[in-house]
């Protein structure tokens, strides 16, 4: 069955970078959209970025010029590089391809 399994959350404090990872198993990343979400506390799930299959990208406008979202098809893996972070961008953060979800990995900006 697919999975997708994402990387590298954490702790870091405002200002700071972080960089997440979504590797899929059992579903070809080549011909598909892909696309990061995160969900605050007490917040509905909101999409963040997403790139398609083509290379074609597009950010939600409170990480404009601060996220910078890529894929590598040969891995089957797209990721989330997070810079400027602020104490607002704390959510888990989930990766999407179709109807398929990650479990989400955790961050945290705090000072």
């Amino acid at each position: 069955q697919v999975q997708l399994v994402e990387s590298g959350g954490g702790l870091v404090q405002p200002g700071g970078s972080l960089g997440l990872s979504c590797a899929a198993s059992k579903i070809s990343f080549t011909y598909n959209d892909m696309n990061w979400y995160r969900q605050a506390p007490e917040n509905k799930r909101e999409w963040v970025a997403s790139i398609t299959h083509g290379g074609l990208i597009n950010y939600t406008d409170s990480v404009q010029g601060r996220f910078t979202i890529s894929r590598d098809n040969a891995k089957n893996t797209v990721y989330l590089q997070m810079s400027s972070l602020k104490p607002e961008d704390t959510a888990i953060y989930y990766c999407n391809i179709k109807q398929y979800w990650g479990l989400g990995t955790q961050v945290t900006v705090s000072g």
